[in-house]
C-alpha cells in the first residue's frame, strides 16, 4: 500500500522557541527595571523614613531638635488632621507645617482662619508651587538654590544670632512689603517672615508666618551643623507650645475635597515619565529596520497553488466580483495564448495583434467569429455565465495548442 507524501505543517501558531525569542529581550529590560524600581524604593524607604517627625531618631527625622526644645521648656505635640491643627492654633502656639505641598486648599483656607488672628507662629517647611496660596505675597522661584549653606544678610534677630544655616533649597519672590527676607540665593530669599500685624514689629501681639525653604535646620543630622540649632530653635520655641502637623492620607479633611488626578503624583513622576519616554524614543530607533532592498523570507507554510487559486476565486464569488474574476481569467489566457501563435507578450493584450493570429492558428473556422467576444468581451452576467466562459477559454487555450 502506497502513502501519500508528508506536506509540510500548515500551522502557522510560533513555536515556544520563537515565542521566548521573540519576548526574550523585552522581557529582561522589564525584569532590569523592576529590580532597579525595587531596590531604589528599599533604599529611599530606609532614608524617608521618619522624615521630619519630631518622633524620630533616624537622620532625616526631628527629634534632636524636639528635645532641645523640651529642655527649654517648650512642648511638642504631634497632630496629622486639619481640625487638631486648627484648634491648637493661639497666642502661645507655634505650628509648624512639616508638608505644606500636600495639603488642599479646602485645609488650607481652614488653617489661614485659625491662625490669621490667632497671634501665633505658623512655620511652613519648604513649601514649593502651593507657596502663592498659602502666604499672599510669597511665591517660590522654579529653580532652587545652588548653595546649601547661605548666610544672613538681613536684619532678623533670630537669624543674624544663628549665622550660616543650611537654607538652600526653595527660593522665594516677595511682593510683601512688611516681610523680612534672609539667607539670600542668588538674589533671591529661602526664609521669609511675614508679619499679621499692620508692620514688622508687631511679632509678639499679631503673630507671624515664617517660611523656610528647606528642612535642613530641622534635620537630626544636620542640627550641629554650622548655625542650624540656633536657628531651629528660635523660629520653634518663641512660644511655649510647638503643635508639629504631620499631613497624613486619614484626614478627615480629605474627604470630598476637590482634588485633580495629577495632583495626587509626585512631582518625581514627571521627570520619570519624560526619561521613560526618551528610553522608548531610543529603543525604537535602535529596533527600527533600516530601509533597503527586500530579503526572501522563508514561508512558514507550503501552500498549493490550486488551494490559491480556489481560495483567491471564493474571495472573488463573496464579493460577487464576476467582472473581476472574468477579468483575471481573460488576461491569463492571453498571456499564454500571445507566445504560441507568434505575438509579442507586449502585444498579447491588443485585439488588432493576437485576434488575426489566432483566427490563423485555428483549424476550425467558426471560432473567429466568437473570439473577440470570448477573449475581449463583456463581463458575464451570473456565475453560470462565468464558468461557461472558464470552460471555453479552456478549450479554446487547449485548441490552440494542439493545433
Amino acid at each position: 500500500m502506497t502513502h501519500a507524501p508528508l506536506l509540510p505543517s500548515t500551522s502557522a501558531s510560533p513555536t515556544a522557541r520563537q515565542v521566548w525569542t521573540r519576548a526574550r529581550g523585552p522581557l529582561i529590560a522589564l525584569v532590569i527595571v523592576l529590580v532597579g524600581a525595587v531596590a531604589i524604593a528599599a533604599v529611599r524607604s530606609g532614608a524617608e523614613r521618619g522624615r521630619l517627625d519630631p518622633r524620630s531618631a533616624e537622620p532625616l527625622g526631628s527629634r534632636a531638635v524636639s528635645e532641645l526644645l523640651a529642655d527649654r521648656g517648650v512642648d511638642t505635640r504631634v497632630v496629622t488632621t486639619t481640625e487638631e491643627a486648627a484648634a491648637a492654633a493661639g497666642p502661645g502656639t507655634t505650628l509648624l507645617v512639616a508638608a505644606p505641598d500636600l495639603l488642599t486648599d479646602g485645609q488650607w483656607t481652614r488653617l489661614r482662619t485659625a491662625t490669621a488672628e490667632s497671634g501665633g507662629r505658623t512655620v511652613l517647611v519648604a513649601p514649593g508651587p502651593a507657596s502663592d496660596r498659602l502666604v499672599p505675597g510669597v511665591t517660590a522661584d522654579q529653580a532652587p538654590s545652588a548653595e546649601r549653606t547661605l548666610g544672613p544678610d538681613c536684619a532678623l534677630p533670630a537669624a543674624n544670632r544663628a549665622g550660616d544655616a543650611d537654607t538652600g533649597g526653595y527660593r522665594y519672590h516677595v511682593n510683601e512689603p512688611r516681610a523680612e527676607s534672609c539667607y539670600p540665593s542668588g538674589g533671591l530669599p529661602t526664609l521669609v517672615r511675614v508679619p499679621a500685624g499692620p508692620d514688622a514689629t508687631a511679632t509678639a501681639a499679631n503673630g507671624d508666618t515664617v517660611v523656610i525653604g528647606s528642612p535642613g535646620p530641622l534635620y537630626n543630622d544636620r542640627l550641629d551643623e554650622h548655625g542650624n540649632a540656633s536657628l531651629a530653635l528660635q523660629l520653634l520655641g518663641s512660644r511655649p507650645q510647638l503643635v508639629w502637623y504631620l499631613p497624613s492620607l486619614s484626614d478627615d479633611a480629605l474627604d470630598g475635597a476637590d482634588r485633580e488626578f495629577t495632583d495626587l503624583i509626585p512631582s518625581g513622576w514627571l521627570w520619570a515619565t519624560l526619561q521613560l519616554g526618551i528610553a522608548f524614543v531610543l529603543a525604537a530607533l535602535w529596533r527600527a529596520r533600516r530601509l533597503g532592498p527586500l530579503v526572501p523570507e522563508r514561508l512558514p507554510v507550503a501552500i498549493r497553488a490550486s488551494e490559491t487559486a480556489e481560495g483567491r476565486a471564493r474571495l472573488y464569488r463573496k464579493a460577487n466580483a464576476r467582472d473581476r474574476a472574468a477579468d483575471a481569467l481573460r488576461t491569463a489566457t492571453r498571456t499564454r495564448l500571445a507566445p504560441l501563435v507568434g505575438v509579442s507578450p507586449t502585444q498579447a493584450h491588443a485585439p488588432e495583434a493576437l485576434l488575426p493570429a489566432l483566427a490563423a492558428r485555428l483549424r476550425t473556422p467558426e471560432h473567429g467569429g466568437g473570439l473577440p467576444t470570448l477573449l475581449f468581451g463583456p463581463p458575464p452576467g451570473d456565475d453560470a455565465a462565468l464558468t461557461a466562459l472558464a470552460d471555453q477559454l479552456d478549450t479554446l487555450e487547449r485548441e490552440v495548442r494542439t493545433s
